[in-house]
């Protein structure tokens, strides 16, 4: 475990952070890297069932929507534990720098296909596997990179600061793109290339060292290495495990666009609106809780975090007034800002740098199943159970998961100071 600050010494300031120009040119690319990946996922979801509208039913669209974050899923699954391995072995900088080219590719392809009219759900197929190649390595490389660039008494501060770049990027970033896809796919294309360019600036400006000390033994026993050690930190494994089976279900925002057309009947701008809501919430709780940093009991802070996003997504999928769906997504929102603050907080505080890049790796194959197959269960269910019954199905199932998860993971249930 890495070394914290005892009870009664006081953590550093995030005005300390500022001081340290890696950690600050790191902090933004972390930030612009998500925000555009955001952006390009939720335009390709919008832009395939748009396309598919044109010649199938809405259920057979929605599968559709669904299908995307099967493709981006699979290479992070098949990929990702070698990329831990990488990022704990290989120059973490030149790691994201060849993973933001791979995406600065996969974007420009989709943007003149759709300026010449030649994109089809194929091609958004294809691509979505080109760009989960790329996440797949650049996940452990950006998270096993940020401790490396601040002195150890600022780790628990740059760790908190870490995950709320990741959060309102990820939250914020399909707002963003909700109100550019009502523009053009195109456009909201293009912008999302503008920034993968900008993240890449930033991560070549970066000048510290970001080679970790060399590993000893194969890559299949440091790959081993890491299983284990997520499989022997209860905390560790408990907390990703959760978010992962909580999404999985939970998913209903991949359906956004089925719901903005034909459930509630309000077209590109209610989707955009209907996108913004979760950016909302979790705005709102970050500053919360840039404000008042949780101190005691962060594990029940993240199991209500969970719940409640479970809850709201029922009512999301219920609800037949946009101001309603509006407010639910909101909710959940700000409950899922809350519950992966503190499991992402947990996460790397108990995990050693040599570690760091395996154990991000493994997290985030957890957090791709979560997204990319929730999609894809989000599309399945609807197709049999139409979206209404899909976002129903997945609320109840991820208030479920919370209830059992805490009680086989006591010791994150109990887990208190994330300081």
């Amino acid at each position: 475990m890495v070394d914290l600050p005892p009870p009664d010494e006081p953590v550093p300031s995030a005005r300390a952070l500022l001081k340290e120009r890696d950690y600050v040119l790191f902090w933004g690319t972390r930030w612009t890297g998500s925000f555009a990946s955001q952006i390009q996922s939720v335009a390709m979801g919008w832009q395939m069932y748009a396309l598919a509208r044109l010649e199938r039913s809405v259920e057979e669209s929605a599968f559709l929507v669904g299908m995307i974050g099967l493709a981006a899923f699979v290479p992070v699954f098949l990929l990702t534990l070698p990329a831990g391995e990488a990022a704990d072995r290989y120059d973490r900088k030149k790691v994201l720098l060849l993973c933001l080219s791979g995406e600065i590719v996969s974007v420009l392809v989709l943007a003149f296909a759709t300026v010449n009219g030649h994109a089809s759900p194929g091609l958004l197929l294809v691509v979505a596997a080109l760009f989960g190649a790329s996440r797949a390595f650049f996940a452990p490389a950006n998270t096993a990179l940020g401790p490396m660039l601040v002195p150890r008494k600022l780790l628990p501060r740059a760790i908190a600061w870490n995950s709320l770049a990741w959060q309102t990027a990820s939250i914020a970033g399909p707002a963003a793109a909700g109100l550019l896809v009502a523009r053009s796919a195109e456009t909201a294309y293009f912008t999302t290339f503008a920034l993968y360019g900008l993240s890449a600036v930033l991560v070549f400006s970066i000048r510290a060292n970001a080679k970790p000390e060399t590993n000893p033994g194969s890559r299949w026993q440091l790959v081993k290495e890491g299983l284990a050690y997520v499989w022997r930190q209860k905390i560790v494994f408990g907390a990703i495990s959760l978010d992962l089976f909580a999404v999985l279900l939970g998913g209903a925002t991949a359906l956004l666009p089925v719901f903005a057309r034909d459930v509630l009947h309000v077209g590109a701008e209610g989707f955009g609106l209907l996108r913004a809501a979760p950016a909302m919430g979790a705005t709102a709780v970050a500053l919360w809780l840039a404000a008042n940093p949780i101190r005691s009991k962060a594990g029940l802070f993240m199991f209500g975090g969970v719940a409640v996003f479970g809850m709201a997504t029922v009512v999301f999928g219920l609800s037949k007034s946009l101001w309603l769906s509006v407010a639910a997504l909101a909710v959940l929102g700000g409950a899922d800002m809350l519950s992966v603050f503190v499991r992402q907080t947990l996460v790397q505080l108990v995990t050693p740098d040599h570690m760091r890049g395996r154990v991000a790796s493994v997290s985030s194959v957890f957090i791709g199943a979560s997204n990319e197959l929730g999609e894809f269960e989000s599309g399945v269910v609807a197709r049999i159970l139409g979206p209404v019954g899909a976002a129903v199905f997945g609320g109840v199932g991820a208030v479920m998961v919370t209830g059992l998860w805490a009680k086989l993971f006591p010791d994150l249930r109990r887990a208190d100071r994330l300081e």
